[in-house]
C-alpha cells in the first residue's frame, strides 16, 4: 500500500513538472520593436491621417538609425554624438509634423513610455 502511495506521489510529481515545463512563454520582442511601439503610441492626439502617416514613417527610420548608432564600433563619445544629433533631427521634425501642443503632449507620452527601456537601451536613452 506505501509504495503504490509513493509510485503515485511521483508520478503525479513528474506529471506536474512536465506540464510546467511545457507552458508556452511570450516571446521577448527586442529592443527596436519595443521602442518603436513606445513612439508609434499616438492615442489621445487626434493627428490626421497625413501626420499619422509621417510620424510613423520617421519613427522607423529614427529607430533603424537608432540602433546602427548603438551597434556601431565607435567610441562612446561618438556614439553620445550621434545620439543627440538625431534627437535634434528628431525635435525639428517633429516641432514641423505638429503644433507646439500636441508635440509637447506626445513627447510626455514618449517619454512615459521610454522610461521603462532607458536601462536597457544604454547610451541610446540620450536620444529621447
Amino acid at each position: 500500500m506505501k509504495i503504490k502511495l509513493v509510485f503515485t506521489i511521483i508520478c503525479l510529481s513528474l506529471f506536474a513538472f512536465r506540464a510546467q515545463s511545457q507552458s508556452l512563454k511570450a516571446p521577448k520582442m527586442d529592443m527596436a520593436a519595443q521602442v518603436l511601439k513606445v513612439l508609434n503610441n499616438t492615442k489621445g492626439l487626434g493627428l490626421n491621417q497625413d501626420q499619422e502617416s509621417k510620424l510613423m514613417d520617421n519613427n522607423k527610420s529614427f529607430v533603424d538609425q537608432l540602433m546602427n548608432i548603438n551597434k556601431s564600433d565607435a567610441s562612446d563619445e561618438d556614439k553620445k554624438a550621434g545620439f543627440l544629433n538625431l534627437k535634434e533631427k528628431r525635435n525639428s521634425f517633429l516641432t514641423q509634423l505638429l503644433t507646439q501642443a500636441l508635440f509637447q503632449k506626445y513627447t510626455s507620452q514618449v517619454t512615459k513610455g521610454i522610461n521603462p527601456l532607458k536601462s536597457k537601451l544604454g547610451l541610446a536613452a540620450l536620444a529621447f
